[in-house]
């Protein structure tokens, strides 16, 4: 998930002929956005770098983990666990047709520290990347206390 080049096509697609192409299909990336303003059209070239989030892969000696609580208060860590940010409960976003991806609810990449309603650009093999209207976040709500079961 932290590649050490962006590249708005960064796979091929093969079949079983052992035929392998790249941004053949109409294939399409997601990526991580940043808090940018949303442009009105779509950038290419240079222009894609303000809007691709960044990350550092790190080893720890501990595992990480996100808790939600599908309420307005902030959840607790366990015991013997330190808290290492706050943030909100994302789930997963879909696109165009039945696509779309998430992640565990454990993951600490289910826990963003911004709120967006898109937190993801959509990026095409001809070299272009977009905020599209067909494009969905989806993030845990909460659930009133007397609504609960």
């Amino acid at each position: 998930s932290c590649l050490p080049k962006f590249s708005t096509m960064p796979f091929l697609f093969c079949n079983l002929n052992e035929n392998c192409n790249l941004a053949s299909r109409n294939d399409y990336s997601f990526w991580l956005s940043t808090t940018q303003p949303i442009p009105m059209m779509p950038v290419s070239e240079q222009a894609i770098k303000p809007f691709i989030s960044r990350c550092r892969v790190c080893e720890a000696p501990a595992m990480v983990m996100a808790v939600h609580s599908q309420s307005m208060v902030e959840p607790d860590c366990p015991e013997n666990w330190a808290p290492l940010w706050r943030g909100y409960s994302f789930l997963m976003h879909t696109s165009a047709g039945n696509d779309g991806a998430g992640q565990l609810l454990s993951s600490p990449g289910s826990c963003l520290e911004d709120f967006r309603t898109s937190p993801f650009i959509e990026c095409h093999g001809r070299g272009t990347c977009h905020y599209y209207g067909s494009t969905y976040s989806f993030w845990l709500s909460i659930v009133n206390e007397q609504d609960q079961f």
